[in-house]
């Protein structure tokens, strides 16, 4: 069935707060921290996003056992390959993240973890259980937003993924904090601060370092939820705050409020924060961002509401706004905006990936706006300034402003011309742009109104993020199609259809692919040129999220529960 979702998206003081040093310390373009005291743990593998794993060994197919149908008890039967199986909530669009022995995913309370808070209460949790075994260990409880749905979604949960070093770990809750956690929850008996004001102090309860209201400090208004993970550039967290737009009204709330913040990862302070997007955000604001070293400069690289990518030089200042190094229109030029899915203008909902010196992005929608056209694109982040590959020109030959809702007014007599300074490598909208050269603005059609053949030949709204190894790149589009290109080039190597929404981003990792749908299966791949499909894995539940590995296990999180699986 491809029908859409209908489910709002769930995706998951200034100051200079650190030195150039310390940003470039560790902080490179093609992997994680070399300092082993920096080496941390995210969704993604490292803030330059590209999900590809060291891990070996791990399982192809497994057996993931027998489900109740009413009830969705698990009753094991035939299992294989299975090395335990945790509860989670009764929803999760979070991905588990594994580091010093523990692995952590966010979820709902369903599960009631702990006694004061019973399944009728309604929380967003982060759960952390012990790798060896499944063992629960401690829960950090999100009381919901008096605010109502419209900024903190009932029972979706915590949707964001945390970030791991040592004995810290930071995440963004549903809420709109940015929270510094300590690992070890109060099972170490000590309660670390500043912060103090816990609701429990037991021993499955977490243990918060710091904490940073975005919406009380900062004046933004997110719509449904906060859905950022967080990462790192040296000592500074990268955080979107989900500034958007009131769906009651489609009204901006807080259009001067920032989209954009760096904060101290040690103190929680903040030390720039940009509102860039301004007025011109479309919806939400669900991306997280990136931060690597291209060209010797350290950028911090931000989705916006609006359709554009940022990036910001990420070294020390004084200034309470960070130095713009170029930004990028995702969108071509002609696209319309129209709400609810209608229009082929998209905002951003994946994550920019950093893969040999260049960036990689797709388009996308909310879950709840359906399928659609998309635009993936790979872009050389050395050039500065407006860097999209067109331009909108008035009458006299003057750029314009760039504007919500459409870019140009032809009526106007305005213009699209080619862009001279455009950083466009490549642009892919499906098998018709092959190589570069896409037809802008052009719509190429949906299942509904085309042959299965030409919904193939499409790259439609994607919510993850790309994946790239061996010079293959590979992502999943809403519609359900997984595309293979050529990563340096957009050339596609092959598409295929997996039948169910993609909701989560691929994971490479010992010569293969793992991708979950919404049907409940964990495709496999061989990470090839040619299609080869490996294996297709049922789990009994959505898989929203994104694989991880770990040593020679796979972790992946249904919307129930979290199994981990090695041979």
């Amino acid at each position: 069935m491809r029908n859409p979702v209908v489910r709002p998206l769930v995706l998951l003081s200034v100051g200079a707060a650190f030195s150039a040093v310390s940003l470039l310390r560790g902080a490179d373009a093609a992997g994680p921290p070399s300092s082993p005291a920096r080496i941390s743990a995210q969704w993604g593998q490292s803030p330059a996003r590209n999900n590809v794993s060291t891990a070996k060994d791990l399982p192809v197919q497994w057996n993931a056992g027998e489900f109740d149908r009413k009830t969705g008890t698990w009753l094991k039967g035939q299992v294989s390959s299975v090395r335990w199986v945790a509860k989670l909530g009764g929803e999760c669009y979070s991905s588990p993240v594994v580091a010093g022995g523990r692995v952590y995913c966010g979820t709902n309370n369903d599960a009631a973890y702990l006694a004061r808070y019973p399944a009728s209460v309604d929380l967003g949790c982060l759960l952390c259980f012990a790798q060896a075994d499944g063992r629960f260990l401690w829960q950090h409880s999100i009381e919901k937003l008096k605010r109502g749905r419209n900024a903190d979604y009932p029972k979706v949960g915590l949707c964001c993924s945390p970030l791991i070093e040592g004995d810290r770990l930071w995440t963004v809750t549903s809420r709109g904090e940015v929270v510094c956690l300590d690992t070890e929850g109060f099972a170490d008996g000590e309660n670390d601060g500043p912060f103090r004001s816990e609701s429990g102090t037991g021993p499955g309860d977490s243990d918060v370092v710091w904490s940073f209201d975005m919406m009380g400090e900062l004046g933004s208004v997110q719509r449904y939820m906060c859905a950022c993970s967080v990462t790192a550039a040296g000592d500074v967290l990268l955080v979107s705050t989900g500034n958007g737009r009131d769906p009651t009204n489609d009204k901006l709330p807080a259009p001067q409020a920032p989209s954009f913040v760096a904060l101290d990862k040690r103190t929680g302070k903040l030390v720039w924060a940009d509102a860039s997007p301004g007025e011109n955000i479309l919806d939400g604001q669900w991306s997280s961002p990136a931060f690597a070293v291209l060209g010797g400069v350290p950028q911090a690289i931000f989705a916006g509401g609006d359709g554009w990518l940022y990036s910001f030089e990420a070294r020390a200042g004084d200034s309470p706004k960070p130095k713009l190094l170029w930004k990028f229109d995702c969108n071509p030029k002609e696209s319309l905006w129209e709400g609810s899915g209608s229009g082929d203008r998209n905002t951003i909902i994946s994550t920019p990936v950093v893969w040999d010196g260049k960036v990689y992005i797709a388009t996308g929608q909310d879950p709840e706006s359906g399928e659609g056209q998309g635009d993936l694109w790979c872009i050389d982040p050395t050039r500065r300034g407006d860097t999209s590959s067109q331009l909108v020109v008035d009458r006299d030959g003057k750029p314009v402003p760039p504007r919500r809702l459409q870019a140009v007014d032809h009526q106007a007599g305005e213009q699209v011309r080619p862009n001279p300074n455009s950083a466009a490598i490549w642009h892919y909208r499906g098998r018709a742009s092959e190589g570069g050269k896409p037809e802008p603005g052009k719509t190429q059609g949906s299942k509904s109104a085309a042959s299965n053949k030409d919904f193939q030949n499409v790259m439609h709204r994607s919510l993850g993020m790309p994946v790239i190894a061996d010079g293959l790149l590979v992502i999943g589009d809403f519609s359900g199609l997984v595309h293979c290109l050529d990563a340096k080039t957009g050339r596609v190597h092959w598409v295929h259809d997996v039948l169910s929404a993609i909701w989560g981003s691929p994971l490479a990792a010992d010569g293969k692919v793992y991708l979950g749908n919404q049907d409940g299966d964990v495709l496999v791949f061989e990470l090839s040129p040619k299609l080869n499909l490996l294996a297709k894995n049922a789990m009994g539940d959505p898989v929203y999220g994104t694989p991880f590995a770990a040593g020679n296990v796979l972790y992946v999180a249904t919307a129930s529960r979290l199994f981990a699986l090695g041979k």
